[in-house]
């Protein structure tokens, strides 16, 4: 059975850390102060790295049994064991992604049998999706997503070139479909309550996190509201 918790869902960008502060200790800081949710996202990352990178992560959230998913990347998340993968709009579609990871996990339950370490989690291998409006919301349901990352709720530097979908659009989407869904982009601790408002089911945050003063502060101002 899935089971993931939407409410405060750390995305990573190392371009948001400041100077003296490393990936990894921030997502421990995240985790031990209450995110309930990772992904890790790099957009740009070398496939040895990300590899490498996306283990240490996977390690270390279910330490405090939090899920790790991967962005954009099936099959770095196939290869390390995450527990899911999170799709663009330009990416693999969501229903070719879910019939290739049926296929790896039905491969590495032949292979378990006969001795592979290889992990068997298919059942509960999240795809998450992003949606832009309505329509797009519908077609990643339609599709099988697990849940639906929406936005850009509100004006972001994280990601250039974006349409603020804003809290409206993000109340539609709500009302169109029936998976949980988490808004994402620009969002803060002043404005975390208004997404909450709309019906979604959590908040992704980046910057807000992991570029603020002190990462356990900031994830208990959010989780404090």
């Amino acid at each position: 059975m899935k089971r993931f918790n939407l409410r405060l869902y750390l995305v990573t960008d190392e371009a948001c850390l400041p100077p003296d502060r490393n990936l990894f200790d921030a997502v421990e800081e995240a985790l031990h102060a209450g995110v309930t949710l990772v992904q890790y996202r790099e957009k740009n990352g070398l496939g040895k790295d990300m590899l490498e990178k996306a283990r240490r992560l996977i390690a270390l959230c279910h330490r405090y049994n939090v899920p790790l998913l991967v962005n954009d990347r099936l099959d770095i998340a196939l290869l390390t064991g995450a527990d899911g993968v999170h799709l663009g709009q330009d990416d693999i579609p969501v229903a070719e992604a879910r019939r290739l990871a049926d296929l790896f996990f039905a491969n590495s339950v032949a292979a378990h049998t006969a001795g592979s370490t290889l992990p068997l989690t298919g059942n509960r291998f999240l795809i998450g999706a992003t949606a832009h409006n309505v329509q797009e919301a519908l077609a990643a349901e339609a599709a099988g997503a697990d849940y639906l990352g929406c936005g850009a709720v509100f004006v972001t530097h994280t990601k250039k070139d974006t349409v603020p979908l804003g809290l409206e659009g993000l109340k539609a989407i709500r009302q169109a479909v029936r998976i949980p869904i988490a808004g994402i982009a620009g969002i803060t601790t002043e404005n975390y309550r208004q997404v909450l408002d709309t019906g979604a089911d959590g908040v992704a945050v980046v910057s807000g996190i992991l570029g603020a003063a002190s990462v356990c502060g900031a994830v208990n101002r959010f989780l404090g509201q």
